[in-house]
């Protein structure tokens, strides 16, 4: 899953980044309200953890436009704000939680996870595809009694895979969403990430596939 950190604090929005990173979703950070509404409203994000006092555009304004454009995406609003109304107003333009600074970084996740679950297309912490099981919880790929685990990243790009099966999921895609619009890796690492999923399927004897689409990516389908 990807969120979208907006921070105008470089070393706050470093240490949301990190954080996230360590709770296995990948996150993205912009430092002003103009920006956080151009990314947010994208379509790329699960999730935005949102400052409410950031140049530009604040933190509310850009809740109010994304819930007039339709936009759904869950929005945790993270500020220094503490009084009530200052809440009440927040949560009235359509974020999802609220959650003042300084706070505690197991109840940040706490709360990142429940706004997830709250989602419409809320996704479950084990996904089942052709009797293989991916485990968020533990990071591991199972099958009848066997598990492999997986490193973040393998576990990011199955986790996409699989909650995409028989579609077409390009390079390009996993790049951004994987490893970041901002990363300087190379796109051969996605090469390199897929053949190691692929052997961890192979020792667990999964029934599961992973095809080449040539100059475009990759889809997930179910073995015979």
């Amino acid at each position: 899953m990807r969120i979208l950190i907006a921070e105008d604090e470089s070393d706050i929005a470093d240490a949301l980044v990190t954080i996230m990173q360590k709770n296995n979703y990948c996150a993205d950070s912009v430092n002003n309200g103009n920006d956080a509404f151009e990314y947010a409203n994208s379509g790329n994000y699960d999730a935005v953890i949102l400052d409410i006092m950031m140049p530009g555009m604040d933190g509310i304004e850009v809740l109010t436009e994304l819930r007039k454009c339709g936009n759904t995406v869950p929005v945790l609003l993270l500020t220094a704000r503490s009084e009530l109304s200052d809440r009440v107003n927040g949560l009235d333009c359509g974020a999802d939680d609220y959650l003042p600074k300084p706070f505690a970084v197991p109840e940040l996740m706490a709360r990142v996870r429940a706004m997830l679950r709250r989602r419409s297309n809320y996704l479950p912490d084990v996904i089942n595809v052709n009797n293989v099981q991916l485990n968020k919880s533990t990071m591991e790929v199972e099958y009848k009694s066997a598990a492999a685990r997986l490193v973040s990243r393998e576990f990011q790009v199955l986790e996409v895979l699989m909650d995409n099966v028989k579609r077409i999921i390009t390079t390009d895609y996993l790049m951004e969403h994987v490893w970041g619009w901002d990363s300087d890796v190379d796109v051969s690492i996605v090469w390199v990430t897929i053949s190691g999923i692929r052997k961890k399927l192979l020792e667990i004897n999964a029934p599961l596939i992973i095809r080449t689409v040539r100059g475009v990516g990759y889809v997930m389908e179910e073995a015979e």
